[in-house]
């Protein structure tokens, strides 16, 4: 008999958006992505942080203050990194999972790629003026927008000792 305890493909590939973004090193919010195509195959993976060549303890972290002085004027978000890490890939067709519902500059590029679906957690900025305008556009481009339920809220890793 098989096992039952097995994830849902939404949880598993909602746990690999969160997974990739605990590499990030921004104090305040990490956050992760994973594309995946129509037969389930992870196309790409991508997390904020600085771009290549920018260093981290050279660029700032702080989320208040003069633009130049945060990091916001500066730091990659996990969507459009994910969306670069592909190579070129094309990404017609397939879902992006997110923890946190996708920016107005992350829409354009989610729209652009030609991804149709963005499944997310948190929409814990939806009255801001920015994510007003990433679903505007996002529902203008008919990109389906799911916000997940997931089946379990504690996935937790642990190295199979019969592995080594």
């Amino acid at each position: 008999m098989k096992r039952q305890e097995y994830l849902s493909w939404d949880d598993y590939f909602m746990a690999v958006a969160l997974l990739s973004g605990k590499r990030s090193k921004d104090p305040s919010t990490q956050v992760g992505a994973c594309i995946v195509n129509e037969n389930n195959i992870i196309e790409s993976i991508g997390y904020n942080g600085f771009p290549k060549g920018c260093s981290d303890d050279e660029f700032p972290w702080e989320r208040e203050g003069d633009t130049l002085n945060t990091k916001y004027a500066y730091v990659v978000h996990g969507e459009l990194n994910a969306i670069l890490n592909c190579k070129g890939k094309d990404l017609t067709g397939c879902r992006i999972y997110v923890g946190l519902f996708p920016c107005n500059e992350c829409a354009k590029a989610i729209i652009q790629s030609g991804i149709k679906e963005v499944v997310y957690l948190s929409d814990k900025y939806a009255e801001t003026d920015i994510v007003k305008a990433s679903k505007r556009m996002l529902n203008a481009a008919g990109v389906k927008l799911t916000q997940l339920e997931p089946e379990h809220f504690k996935i937790e890793l642990s190295l199979d000792k019969s592995l080594i």
